[in-house]
């Protein structure tokens, strides 16, 4: 699954290519992600001209002129550009055509991804209760440390928790939680406030490392063997020695 370092390499790649130009047309082979693609998204977006690309936590944010398209990438979903006009393959579900010759082109096999429309999207339901960006100064140690009191959890699904901070993903928190010198199997009430801020230096540094590399793809690996790499120093987030 793309984590937050694929999600925000992926804007990082797209935005040039999409900021200032007008949409000519969206082309929609397959409406049927995790939640349906709308009826009328082509209508809506057509014609207007892309005025920023964000992310939100995994979600990228594609603001046009009037509303902005929410897209998730789920397990296996991936964004690239190609020139208008080029021949869909399996799997390819959606083209944003753009007057400038190219289109974003939308793929995903298991479809387990989304393209939702929204005139709002922060107070969408999706993203509301979203907690803070890690990379941000919204997160800190000193909240990891106030909102673990009283939680019996074990710290890595404490960490990992989208309410507490947002995009820490599997690989990624525990590599931070071994930088940090924490047992991920310890209840978090019963980290110091010492710990945790520690903990909350490690993810910033490992995120934005992973995003500076590029992001490589872990998450096509199955857990054990991502979490061998990562020990090995061989991809990710391990600094090569």
């Amino acid at each position: 699954m793309p984590e937050l370092p694929e999600v925000e390499t992926t804007r990082r790649g797209i935005a040039p290519h999409l900021e200032g130009q007008r949409v000519s047309r969206v082309i929609v082979r397959e409406r049927r992600l995790r939640w349906p693609i709308p009826e009328d998204l082509d209508v809506r977006l057509s014609g207007q001209r892309i005025v920023l690309v964000e992310r939100r936590a995994k979600y990228l944010l594609i603001n046009a002129e009037v509303g902005t398209l929410i897209s998730h990438l789920g397990m296996s979903g991936n964004l690239r550009l190609v020139e208008v006009g080029l021949p869909a393959a399996k799997h390819e579900h959606v083209d944003i055509e753009l007057e400038s010759g190219l289109a974003l082109r939308y793929t995903d096999p298991r479809r387990f991804g989304a393209m939702l429309w929204s005139l709002d999207p922060l107070n969408h339901e999706l993203l509301i209760r979203l907690g803070p960006e890690p990379l941000t100064d919204l997160f800190d140690g000193e909240r990891l440390f106030q909102q673990s009191r009283g939680r019996s959890m074990a710290v890595k699904p404490f960490i990992m928790d989208n309410a507490v901070v947002v995009g820490v993903g599997n690989i990624y928190a525990t590599e931070a939680l071994f930088a940090a010198g924490i047992d991920p199997r310890r209840e978090a009430k019963s980290i110091s406030r010492a710990r945790y801020l520690k903990l909350a230096i490690e993810i910033k540094r490992i995120l934005a490392l992973a995003i500076e590399r590029g992001a490589p793809r872990c998450g096509t690996l199955s857990a054990a063997t991502a979490t061998r790499a990562i020990s090995a120093g061989t991809v990710c987030v391990r600094p090569w020695r």
